[in-house]
């Protein structure tokens, strides 16, 4: 005999306030096995195609890991490198930046030659703060995020905790399978099917979309010789994991690095230009619609907010698992108003005594 609604409710209320609990007191500890566990489920597909093709799951898996630490040594003795020494170089140019975008705006608006007016103290002030805070943040973020994960964690056992994950990944579905109540099971695995299906077509699609076109960006902004372009294509590809955003702050500041450097030269900026619009284009006509799809029930202003507050709450950890959460939260508010409007609270008894 099913429990009661309440008592139900008290249950699953209890998990996952413990959930919450567990990520707020152990975030740092959890953190490699977090880490883990998203890789794995990254790759599952991978190991799964391999199998389809008559490898074992051990096998498969073997070729995985190898693959990916060629691909990671490849990254650490090439581009890992450049990029801390661009992320440098920015940051140390952006002053003069500033001065020279401060001298283009009093040469074609005299009124700011003030010293005193609004806009020159501004951009005088923006100045000394990218000077002075710029390195500070850079050291910071690369401090806190080797103080996370240090060289152990990243070295060891994140690719053991993954690993071992890809390789029972199968077990451990059934296990978890054989825990659910026996009443419930059927509606859990039809709700999990359909997270499971909107993390695939989001964090699996976006990932691969956010490698493609990082990778585009920063090969095309390279092959036209503009500076920094390794971190601007970075910079741009991570961040269209944010739908709409990576295109914005990319485009924004590719243009704004290739009008000081070109400037008076259009046909660079042009093509800097191009290369922006020809990945939106490729992006949305082509990448998106075929590996993510066109509708995986993350709304975009659900997603910021999902990773602002999980970002805020959590740390490094709440980012992992806010895109996870924020699926499942959809994917069972959706089960609940379908379930609220087959209700009689919804229709109403004269409806069911129409018939």
């Amino acid at each position: 005999m099913a429990l009661p609604i309440r008592q139900q409710l008290k249950y699953w209320g209890i998990a996952a306030a413990v959930f919450f609990v567990v990520l707020w007191v152990l975030g740092d500890v959890i953190l490699p096995f977090v880490l883990g566990a998203a890789i794995a489920y990254f790759l599952d597909p991978v190991a799964d195609r391999l199998e389809a093709l008559g490898c074992s799951r051990a096998i498969a898996t073997a070729i995985i890991t190898i693959s990916a630490l060629m691909i990671f040594v490849v990254l650490a003795l090439l581009v890992i490198p450049t990029l801390v020494s661009q992320t440098a170089q920015l940051i140390s140019t952006a002053p003069d930046m500033a001065s020279r975008l401060q001298a283009v705006l009093t040469e074609r608006f005299p009124d700011l030659g003030d010293a005193n007016s609004t806009i020159r103290r501004s951009l005088s002030s923006i100045a000394e703060t990218i000077q002075s805070r710029g390195g500070e943040v850079l050291n910071t973020v690369l401090s806190s995020f080797s103080g996370v994960l240090n060289a152990i964690v990243i070295f060891v056992i994140v690719p053991v905790v993954a690993f071992y994950m890809l390789y029972d990944w199968d077990n451990m579905v059934a296990k978890v399978d054989n825990l659910l109540p026996r009443d419930h099971a059927p509606t859990i695995r039809k709700l999990a099917s359909e997270i499971d299906r909107a993390l695939a077509g989001f964090i699996r699609g976006q990932g691969t979309v956010c490698l493609i076109l990082g990778a585009y960006y920063a090969i095309a902004l390279m092959a036209v010789g503009l500076n920094f372009g390794l971190v601007v294509g970075f910079v741009a590809g991570a961040l269209t994991f944010i739908p709409y955003v990576g295109a914005l702050v990319g485009g924004v500041l590719a243009l704004g690095l290739a009008l000081f450097q070109f400037w008076g030269d259009w046909i660079w900026i042009i093509l800097v230009w191009a290369i922006f619009q020809s990945g939106q284009f490729v992006e949305g006509n082509i990448l998106t619609p075929r590996l993510v799809g066109q509708s995986v029930g993350l709304h975009p202003v659900w997603l910021i907010f999902a990773l602002s507050a999980f970002g805020a709450l959590f740390g490094f950890v709440g980012l992992l698992v806010a895109v996870p959460v924020a699926a499942s939260i959809g994917v069972v508010t959706r089960f609940a108003i379908s379930r609220y409007r087959s209700s009689l609270l919804y229709k109403g008894i004269e409806e069911q005594e129409d018939p």
